[in-house]
């Protein structure tokens, strides 16, 4: 009886196998994606705002306290126009000083000029010897010289009294100011920064991933928030070669051409850059990517419903996309989702295509 049940076991076995065996494969189902020629980079807009070609840091070259601001933001000053003072008082003292120092040497000077000539006459009449002589003409190099530097502070002690003052170096718009009266400065920090007119800039940031994009773009398209419906055509003309330590972003200044009086400071702007070089480039969802140790591959659905693998080559993600560099064209039905599960040559069902 044992021996009868086990052949019974393995009859059954058997044709379980064999109905395995003669079982059709399974056809999976999947969703598909026609590729063609699309922008394999999408067009990027950047926030800014609109700065002078030329803007300088008016700044005093002496330090003290302001006493006296003379112009607010958004003020037109003309070149030679007083923008801040400073209490010029130990300058005054200083140039004054300096003048009584250059009176001495005068005095010092004519002095030893006199006596350098009376010596000569005795040195001619053989009353002096020649050393005392040459004395007397050291006496008055010195003097000399000592009246030179002391001309040369006293211009010196003027200078810096002007610099109390500080003045425009060119005409232009005051965008802002960095000091106030009653403050303390030094030498060089900024009090006012004066925007030269002329050619419009929009200056804006640039994430460290989209640095490379932005020195291949070649077409900039600048918008007003202000002036709705009208674009301007504009260059890259500064990309930073450094990124801020603070913001990890590259700052980068786009010249507005053809910039009109309609284009005022400050204004909020965008600017769109597009990368017409990578145009008619081929995209695929990331999930249809696949490697099994060949590389990457994609499956591409053939007209009798089963799929192939095709070797790719990428070139970038472009958001949820990758771009392809080559292995397919245009037309080509790709498996979108459901790759991993897919062997070459296996059927398959399409639940949409997109």
């Amino acid at each position: 009886m044992r021996a009868i049940a086990m052949l019974a076991l393995a009859a059954a076995l058997g044709a379980c196998s064999e109905a395995a065996e003669e079982r059709p494969d399974e056809v999976r189902a999947v969703r598909v994606v026609k590729v063609g020629a699309t922008e394999s980079v999408k067009r990027v807009q950047y926030a800014g705002e609109v700065r002078a070609r030329y803007e300088t840091r008016l700044a005093f070259r002496v330090g003290g306290k302001i006493v006296e601001r003379l112009v607010d933001v958004g003020a037109v000053v003309r070149a030679g126009q007083a923008v801040a003072r400073l209490d010029a008082a130990d300058l005054a003292l200083a140039a004054a000083s300096a003048r009584a120092q250059a009176a001495s040497a005068q005095a010092e000077r004519e002095l030893a000029a006199a006596e350098l000539k009376r010596y000569r006459e005795l040195r001619e009449k053989s009353f002096i010897s020649q050393a005392e002589l040459d004395r007397r003409a050291n006496a008055f190099a010195t003097a000399e010289a000592r009246l030179t530097a002391a001309r040369a502070q006293l211009r010196q002690a003027a200078n810096q009294a002007r610099y109390a003052t500080l003045l425009a170096d060119t005409e232009g718009i005051i965008t802002a100011v960095e000091a106030e009266a009653g403050q303390v400065v030094s030498p060089g920090q900024t009090v006012a920064r004066l925007a030269r007119p002329g050619e419009r800039e929009i200056a804006f940031a640039v994430p460290e991933a989209q640095r490379d994009f932005l020195e291949k773009a070649i077409v900039f398209k600048v918008s007003l928030t202000a002036r709705p419906g009208r674009s301007w055509t504009g260059r890259l003309r500064e990309l930073s070669p450094a990124a801020d330590p603070v913001t990890r972003t590259y700052a980068a200044r786009v010249a507005i051409e053809d910039a009109g009086e309609e284009i005022e400071l400050g204004m909020s702007a965008r600017v769109e850059v597009a990368h017409e070089a990578a145009a008619r480039a081929i995209e695929v969802p990331i999930a249809a990517l696949h490697s099994r140790g060949e590389g990457a591959q994609v499956f591409v659905l053939e007209p009798n419903g089963t799929v192939r693998a095709q070797p790719v080559k990428t070139g970038g993600i472009s958001g949820e996309r990758v771009v392809i560099e080559s292995g397919l064209k245009p037309g080509d039905v790709v498996v979108a989702a459901g790759a991993q599960l897919l062997r070459p040559g296996q059927r398959v069902r399409v639940l949409d295509e997109k």
